[in-house]
């Protein structure tokens, strides 16, 4: 069962909510900068990160019928929506960018929710998740909602967007410092020492994916195939597979759509 929406928006007017929500805006940054015209989509509870893509053409919140829906301002391009998420209401190829934050740990079934989010993507779109990471602290803590439902590992979190279809390009992990309010003003300090002395860790792990080629026509009718190049999170590379050997990290120079 998810969390209300009643509980999330408690989490995050607390202190430690207020920390996460600072951690992962600033690796958002990093990977996509403001989104300039783009289509966003938040999968989950993602309106804590949405408005900071000032440069987005549209902001769409969907929010699991589980969970429940918040209001979110409503004027020029902000939008929210109550879905299934094994059935989204959108249609194909709709959005540039697609975030999934408390979206994957308490699906019925994660398998099918990326299958919907990756039939709304576009076909050069990119998508981050964001979940609890299996072996950090904040999953083991029930007074946060990333101690709820299903942790993820790096692997399975790439073996998932594989079967949905699209290849891993990137991942990056926060959180070093466990949820505990004394420890809470240690964090900015914990975090560059914790992915090169701690990190297992880390208490979230995102992962950015990308479908690896698209298909552009030719004169004449023939197809080439066009590889995608985005910009990179850090700070490492993504595991790869023995069919495919390549990844990049997920914060690079470059902040384009």
């Amino acid at each position: 069962m998810r969390r209300s929406i009643d509980d999330l928006r408690i989490f995050y007017g607390e202190p430690a909510g207020a920390l996460a929500r600072r951690m992962l805006a600033r690796r958002l940054d990093d990977a996509w900068g403001e989104a300039d015209n783009c289509d966003v989509l938040g999968l989950g509870y993602a309106t804590p990160w949405l408005e900071a893509f000032v440069g987005a053409r549209r902001l769409v919140a969907a929010m699991p019928g589980g969970q429940g829906v918040e209001l979110w301002p409503q004027a020029g391009k902000n939008r929210t929506v109550l879905v299934d998420d094994r059935r989204l209401p959108f249609a194909a190829g709709s959005f540039d960018r697609i975030l999934l934050v408390h979206a994957l740990e308490e699906a019925d079934d994660a398998q099918a929710l990326m299958l919907e989010a990756v039939r709304a993507l576009a076909p050069t779109g990119r998508i981050i998740l964001i979940a609890a990471a299996r072996g950090g602290l904040w999953s083991r803590s029930e007074s946060t909602p990333f101690g709820h439902g299903r942790p993820f590992s790096r692997r399975q979190l790439e073996r998932l967007v594989r079967e949905a279809g699209l290849e891993p390009t990137a991942w990056s992990q926060t959180l070093y410092v466990p949820p505990w309010g004394p420890l809470l003003p240690l964090a900015d300090g914990l975090e560059p020492i914790g992915k090169h002395v701690m990190p297992g860790a880390a208490g979230l792990i995102l992962l950015e994916a990308t479908r690896q080629a698209y298909a552009r026509a030719r004169p004449g009718g023939a197809v080439a195939t066009v590889p995608l190049r985005t910009p990179a999170l850090q700070p490492q590379p993504a595991s790869r597979s023995h069919r495919n050997r390549a990844g990049h990290d997920l914060a690079g120079p470059a902040k384009h759509p």
